[in-house]
């Protein structure tokens, strides 16, 4: 009856390998794939996951930067830069080194983020709303943008994250100046064109902080069926007989 078992186990491993043959590119899509680091060797899985999901969603967010300013060029202008490039590279390194921005006063976070979006600030609103997200979605991860085994996540602070990021995309849809003009021009629906660029990349943002807020709720009962899983699996392992071998050696000599 056990070698039944076995067998079938290792048919069904075999069944299942041949399932998930890797899918070949299309047109040159592949999934993209990091390269093995040191630092990956001190990263449970939940880490791995948070820290991929961080890193894409400052990609993510400083994509949004770049379009923002490119069809608000005035914003960047108003930051004191010489430059677009100068502009983004200042708040990217507030972000990354989890420095206050200059000329906010200490203001972060959610703060930066309202600030952006009061209709009476008259600063550089593309630099304070990137820098206040960025910012806000680091504090959710413990204030760290790389996570490590000592390291846990919130999921409700991740969670609160993704909700931030779902109401800013909403008030920088809907939010107009005393003007009756949008703060910030983003997508457009008229009818010389539609661009809801912005729309998808924060939609790509949200997707993600969602996942990893759901996985982390689910850490502990993972935990659980991890471990009845590895008990169960063990049942089906069998030692290897020696005696035969053994017994072959010693006719041998």
């Amino acid at each position: 009856m056990k070698k039944c078992l076995w067998l079938s186990l290792c048919l069904s491993c075999v069944a299942g390998c041949s399932a998930f043959k890797p899918t070949s590119a299309v047109n040159g899509h592949v999934v993209p794939e990091s390269k093995m680091t040191k630092g990956q060797w001190v990263e449970s899985d939940p880490n791995r996951i948070a820290n991929l999901e961080i890193r894409d969603n400052l990609a993510t967010l400083y994509q949004l930067m770049d379009k923002l300013y490119k069809r608000n060029p005035s914003q960047w202008k108003k930051s004191g830069a010489t430059s677009q490039a100068r502009a983004e590279a200042r708040v990217k390194q507030a972000i990354e080194t989890r420095q206050p921005l200059p000329g906010l006063d200490g203001q972060r976070d959610i703060a930066a983020m309202t600030l952006a979006l009061d209709t009476t600030y008259a600063g550089d609103r593309v630099g304070t709303l990137i820098y206040g997200l960025g910012d806000m979605l680091v504090t959710a991860h413990g204030g760290k943008t790389r996570l490590y085994l000592i390291d846990g996540v919130d999921a409700q602070r991740v969670y609160n994250a993704a909700r931030n990021v779902e109401i800013t995309m909403w008030m920088l849809a809907q939010r107009k100046g005393k003007d009756g003009q949008p703060l910030l021009v983003s997508n457009e629906l008229s009818e010389s064109g539609r661009n809801l660029s912005f729309e998808r990349l924060f939609g790509t943002m949200i997707g993600r902080t969602d996942l990893v807020a759901e996985f982390a709720a689910e850490k502990y009962r993972r935990s659980a069926i991890n471990y009845v899983q590895s008990f169960l699996g063990g049942q089906f392992l069998q030692f290897l007989p020696v005696q035969s071998l053994s017994g072959a050696a010693s006719a041998a000599q």
